[in-house]
């Protein structure tokens, strides 16, 4: 996937591509309103009512028919083309409403010049084909406008990248060339052209692009990069781990298509409006030519009357009013970092009152961190909090538990100078031990202390107490056969995690958290983040019963997790929202994903959604509103007050609400969430 595919995307629900449509409807908008001036300077009409007149000149009478004759083949034809395609499948709606009006007011005009008695309106036939031709391109651009988060993505990737021959050197290569296992060289300032491994250097590396997190990353080797991404000062050697539609922006790309291909409740709805309005129209057409045939009897105008019914009824802004509202939700998304995989699961969003948070990676980090460290009080002047922290950094040089990890990560933090171990050793369940400074020192939990038969002193003991309380692990430095520290870990809630809990409760929700693990720490994260209901030691194959408890008790539920243990519960909810990383975006158990993995986006989800329903319904009252108002104007209600619409001025009123409602909809790009 690069940037040349860009022109591909654009498609919408019918597979039609926006892009070729906007080009040939802006074409032959061109073509049919340069012939359409010859038709308006030789109509009789418009030198009356402009007050000029075009010298006569031999077969001035025919310009009229000629020049309306091309432009309704010109500029017709793909209306009469999409509205066959309508009626055969009986699924009469906007492009069978705009034949039915142009193929009437040609087969009228004709007749006027070669059978019946009465002023054609060649003028009227053009303009209109006009002003639908316009109004269609108007509408192709701003659905591809509105659809421009595929472009902004595309362009992320690079066109080409350094491969790294045998030999050492480089060669410039398409990226579409590269194969997983190859590797590549990123130089500082370019972008990664693929996923890949890095094998070889370090760097900071922009991923905004990919998860929103504006501070740049550190890479080194062993750690995963995404294409797209902008790398910083340092040189990376990167070997490929997946190229083309398995890239993590590919799998976003696929994602934000999808949706906004789509179909929606509302989109289904104004579907169906527009085909009742075919119906409609043709009801007041009806109506409308026997209102006048009883008032006038038979009368060439009652014709016009019907053609002009027949315009201002054309769904155009209808059909335009819900699907580019849906673009513009899902490209706004998308740059947020919520990817829509289901537009019904977004409009669904809006009507929640409970949120549901799985523990462990949603509202938390996942991993173990120092909360706090104490020293015994026998541990001598040369120990303090720093120096134990040193030590047990040192005897964990070696180990990969998350717990020693935790404790490198912290002495690093720090700046602490962590001195080197010899002769580290692990005791499966107990913990394990190393030689540091001509002493030896041993790290572990209570298994650890009953195999040494040692016991911490009273101070510790409160210590272990206390943070146990809060569901804390505590591990004990052990050296000079003495207790000589405690360290304190937990999985840390997110930065923004109280914040979302809060912002939510500000709403209304009500909000819930689910965990495996234990009362006791469920409580203590519950109690941390403000969160006034928990389920804890749920397995995860019960998860979507705790779903169903809710929901059994009236309750709309969303269901925030990682999208792997949390699918059964993010199916069953009325709303899955998946955390995920930036190489984390095919979870099909979810509608939507959180691309940086902050609870806070689920607020601006349920923002997202109800400024989606908002100016959905704004469209629809703008579009079918202004039907209400013109049908019974263009029927002829207003004529005994000389206001009689012609089928032109009706065109142009339908454009008008047209765009109207394209710009509403564009507004929204303006509104923060």
């Amino acid at each position: 996937m690069s940037s040349a595919d860009a022109d591909e995307r654009h498609q919408d629900q019918s597979g039609h591509d926006h892009s070729d449509h906007e080009q040939m409807f802006r074409r032959r908008f061109w073509i049919c309103l340069a012939l359409s001036l010859p038709v308006l300077l030789t109509s009789a009409t418009l030198q009356r009512w402009l007050g000029f007149t075009v010298p006569a000149f031999p077969g001035d009478a025919m310009v009229g028919p000629v020049f309306s004759t091309i432009v309704f083949v010109v500029g017709g034809l793909p209306f009469l083309s999409m509205a066959s395609d309508e009626l055969r499948a009986r699924r009469p709606g906007m492009m069978s409403l705009i034949s039915l009006a142009i193929t009437v007011a040609f087969v009228f005009s004709m007749a006027t010049v070669f059978v019946l008695d009465g002023e054609p309106f060649f003028w009227e036939l053009v303009t209109l084909i006009d002003v639908m031709l316009l109004g269609h391109w108007i509408e192709m651009r701003s659905v591809r406008q509105a659809s421009g988060a595929l472009d902004e993505l595309a362009q992320l990737l690079p066109d080409t990248a350094d491969r790294l021959n045998e030999d050492g050197g480089t060669e410039e290569v398409p990226v579409t060339d590269l194969s997983e296992g190859d590797m590549v060289l990123v130089r500082p300032g370019a972008r990664v052209p693929v996923d890949g491994t890095v094998h070889k250097g370090e760097s900071d590396v922009d991923e905004a692009m990919i998860t929103g997190e504006s501070k740049p990353v550190a890479k080194k080797s062993g750690d995963e990069v995404v294409g797209g991404t902008v790398n910083g000062e340092g040189s990376l050697r990167v070997e490929v781990t997946a190229v083309g539609e398995e890239t993590a922006l590919a799998g976003i790309m696929r994602l934000v298509e999808e949706a906004q291909k789509g179909k929606s409740r509302g989109q289904m709805l104004a579907d169906r409006a527009a085909g009742a309005l075919f119906y409609i129209a043709l009801g007041v057409a009806v109506l409308a030519a026997a209102a006048w045939w009883l008032v006038l009897g038979w009368d060439i105008s009652i014709l016009r009357r019907v053609a002009t019914v027949l315009v201002i009824a054309c769904p155009h802004a209808l059909g335009l009013a819900v699907p580019l509202v849906l673009a513009n939700t899902t490209a706004m998304g998308a740059r947020g970092g919520i990817l829509v995989r289901d537009r019904m699961a977004l409009e669904r969003a809006r009507t929640l009152d409970t949120v549901v948070f799985d523990k462990t990676g949603t509202l938390t980090e996942g991993e173990q961190s120092l909360v706090e460290v104490a020293v015994a009080a026998e541990a001598g002047e040369g120990m303090d909090r720093d120096r134990a922290l040193a030590v047990a950094a040192a005897v964990e040089a070696d180990s990969e538990h998350m717990i020693a990890r935790a404790l490198r990560e912290a002495a690093e933090d720090q700046d602490l100078e962590v001195p080197e171990a010899q002769d580290f050793e692990a005791s499966r369940g107990r913990g394990v031990q190393a030689r540091v400074e001509d002493r030896d020192w041993h790290i572990g939990g209570p298994n650890m202390l009953d195999a040494l038969d040692l016991a911490p002193d009273e101070d510790l003991e409160d210590f272990a107490e206390e943070h146990g309380g809060k569901g804390h692990t505590v591990v004990w430095l052990v050296g000079d056969g003495r207790v000589m520290a405690g360290f304190a870990l937990a999985d840390r809630p997110r930065e923004d995690s109280r914040e979302a809990v809060r912002l939510l409760r500000e709403q209304g929700m009500h909000v819930v958290m689910m965990t495996g693990d234990s009362e006791a720490v469920a409580r203590a994260v519950a109690e941390e983040l403000g969160i006034d209901e928990w389920f804890a030691g749920v397995l995860p194959e019960n998860k979507d019963d705790r779903i169903r408890e809710l929901q059994d008790q009236g309750r709309r539920v969303a269901m925030v997790g990682d999208g792997i243990n949390d699918a059964p519960a993010l199916s069953r909810a009325e709303v899955g929202i998946a955390i995920g990383s930036g190489t984390d975006v095919a979870v099909q158990s979810a509608g939507l994903i959180l691309v940086n993995s902050r609870p806070l986006d689920v607020v601006r989800v349920l923002r997202l959604s109800r400024l989606n329903r908002r100016k959905m319904v704004q469209n629809l009252w703008l579009a079918a509103g202004y039907n209400v108002l013109a049908l019974p104007a263009a029927a002829g209600v207003l004529a005994p007050w000389g206001i009689i619409l012609s089928p032109a001025v009706g065109a142009l009123f339908m454009t008008a609400s047209t765009v109207v409602v394209a710009i509403n909809a564009q507004l929204m790009r303006r509104v923060t969430i």
